[in-house]
């Protein structure tokens, strides 16, 4: 099952493995072999050479419990490479889908020659924090083009108005109701989404109406789905150029990855 969530700034570095993990791994699998039968079977053990084992086992790791913790580390780092090479194949045979979906939205200049592709939440406080950014840079670098992901996953209230702001893009409001739901301050619920799609110009009951099309619901299953592929695991996630951008970043990382995008 996986967990979708707001998603706070990358943190700044990681934790390395313990260096000679594999050696006491290497010394519990010596152990372990020097127990007759070496070669036989678990279901050919007899329950004392069973409870030997499962002793020695237990003994070893009170002893040392930070074998476990390395076991532990090097499956999360096993899991995590896997996870960052499956995410780049998605992004070099998916490229359509990210970049030139005609079913997504896209603001700043559409002809860019960089683009930077938001997955987002309008319920989610780390999108709101690094919307002034983006605005920012849209207002400053005339050849950038803004993707917009809708990607609710923070429950119902956040499908609606995803649902709506796809909508309102039947009345070529896409972009005034995008700006009004991420500058909203407080809970976002059904009502807000309404007032404030009113509150920009929209005809409220032809949204509701636009709000339940196949087209809309279609688009919103893609853009969870590749977010899955891209191992974008909460929001804001973002894809600049080659690179994919967990969590909420600042302006000045956002200009980086934007100048590293333009250079390739």
């Amino acid at each position: 099952m996986r967990f979708l969530f707001c998603r706070s700034p990358r943190p700044a570095g990681r934790i390395s493995p313990r260096p000679r993990a594999w050696m006491r791994v290497l010394w519990l699998g010596i152990a372990l072999c020097a127990l007759p039968p070496s070669r036989a079977p678990a279901a050919d053990f007899t329950p004392d050479q069973r409870k030997a084992i499962e002793g020695i086992i237990r003994d070893y790791l009170v002893k040392n419990p930070e074998v476990m913790l390395d076991a532990l580390e090097a499956a999360k780092e096993k899991l995590s490479k896997e996870a960052r090479d499956k995410a780049g194949a998605s992004l070099s045979t998916r490229r359509q889908e990210i970049f030139d979906d005609p079913a997504t939205p896209v603001g700043g200049n559409p002809k860019g020659d960089v683009s930077v592709v938001e997955f987002f939440d309008y319920r989610c406080p780390y999108c709101k924090q690094v919307e002034p950014s983006l605005e920012a840079l849209i207002k400053e670098d005339r050849q950038l083009r803004l993707v917009y992901k809708e990607m609710p996953v923070l429950g119902q209230a956040s499908m609606i108005a995803s649902k709506a702001a796809l909508a309102a893009r039947n009345q070529g409001k896409y972009d005034e109701f995008h700006r009004a739901m991420m500058n909203t301050k407080g809970q976002i619920d059904e009502a807000i989404v309404y007032k404030v799609a009113g509150s920009v110009g929209l005809d409220v009951e032809r949204l509701k109406k636009d709000m339940a099309s196949p087209e809309v619901e279609k688009a919103i299953k893609a853009n969870l789905d590749l977010a899955e592929a891209l191992d974008i695991r909460g929001t804001p996630g973002f894809v600049i150029g080659e690179e994919i951008v967990p969590g909420a970043v600042d302006l000045g990382t956002l200009k980086q990855l934007i100048a590293d995008a333009r250079k390739k």
